[in-house]
């Protein structure tokens, strides 16, 4: 097998890995580079690698360890609250039973209370599916020490994540009623797709005006939701829906199409439980063209502007 046929086969599950451990589009591709540029690196030199999917799972699950830890400390200088970057994606039916769980914005941020070496070993297990031997050779550890590891995040994931899913056809039906509620500004029917302890997190990173705290409960958060749509909307900002993270979710164009927003809907139990809205340029540019949402932001809360 040639080195871009073997690239083309093993990248898909070397980045999955390093975006889950990371939650960054643009820091799992700096992981699977040089996870690659050292499988070369090693073949260049002649020594044997009997498995290259192993290998480079090891290499990009212990590089992403390292980066994660690296990265925690610069999230805590984070403005505001930091969310994962999106991934805009329209999987295939097969796929999507996988994606919508384990890709989810929700999903990405429950991992984040985890020790990095707890992800890594829950990832590699629950969602990769690797059996608990590969998973301790992988992270460097027993199989003891593993199978503790996992059962602590399986405990702590379990206990936080919604219990009951909806089906691929009843989270879209739901996110175009969202869509058209949140529209029209029809607060009761906003307010009945949301759970009662709904939660808006909005990261604006400090480069777009966004709310410091999460806001909770149905009816803030249908007023909140509903008075940013109707901005948008006079302004002449488009949106969309779209897959975001194998779950639905919205897009928000300004009058150039250039993105300015992303907003991924969590659904369970039939309601809306969690809304995640990044408007942090530095974290759309792995999607699309960005533009200015920030501007317009600043335009509707000066004294006299009526949006």
């Amino acid at each position: 097998m040639s080195a871009s046929d073997l690239y083309g086969e093993l990248r898909p599950r070397a980045f999955a890995i390093a975006y889950q451990m990371l939650g960054s589009v643009s820091e799992a591709e700096d992981v699977v580079q040089e996870a690659f540029l050292r499988m070369h690196q090693t073949l260049q030199r002649d020594e044997p690698i009997t498995s290259p999917r192993a290998y480079i799972a090891t290499l990009a699950t212990r590089l992403a360890i390292d980066q994660l830890r690296s990265a925690r400390v610069r999230r805590e200088r984070y403005v505001g609250e930091w969310l994962p970057e999106p991934l805009v994606t329209d999987p295939s039916p097969a796929e999507h039973a996988e994606t919508a769980d384990s890709l989810s914005l929700a999903f990405l941020v429950l991992l984040e209370s985890l020790s990095p070496q707890q992800r890594a070993a829950f990832l590699l297990r629950e969602v990769f599916e690797y059996p608990y031997p590969e998973v301790a050779e992988i992270i460097g550890t027993d199989v003891d020490s593993t199978r503790h590891l996992v059962a602590r995040a399986r405990h702590h994931v379990r206990e936080r994540r919604p219990r009951y899913h909806a089906s691929r056809r009843q989270r879209e039906e739901l996110a175009q009623r969202f869509f058209a509620a949140a529209g029209q500004g029809d607060l009761r029917a906003l307010e009945a797709l949301l759970a009662q302890d709904v939660a808006l997190h909005v990261d604006g990173g400090g480069k777009v005006p966004a709310m410091a705290r999460p806001a909770y409960g149905r009816e803030r958060v249908a007023r909140t939701l509903s008075a940013g749509m109707s901005t948008l909307a006079r302004r002449g900002y488009r949106i969309q829906l779209g897959e975001v993270n194998g779950n639905p979710g919205i897009m928000a164009f300004d009058a150039q199409d250039r993105l300015v927003g992303v907003m991924g809907l969590s659904i369970a139990d039939g309601q809306i439980q969690t809304i995640h809205s990044i408007v942090n340029p530095d974290k759309l540019r792995n999607v699309d063209r960005v533009g200015d949402v920030g501007a317009l932001l600043r335009a509707s809360r000066r004294p006299g502007d009526a949006g």
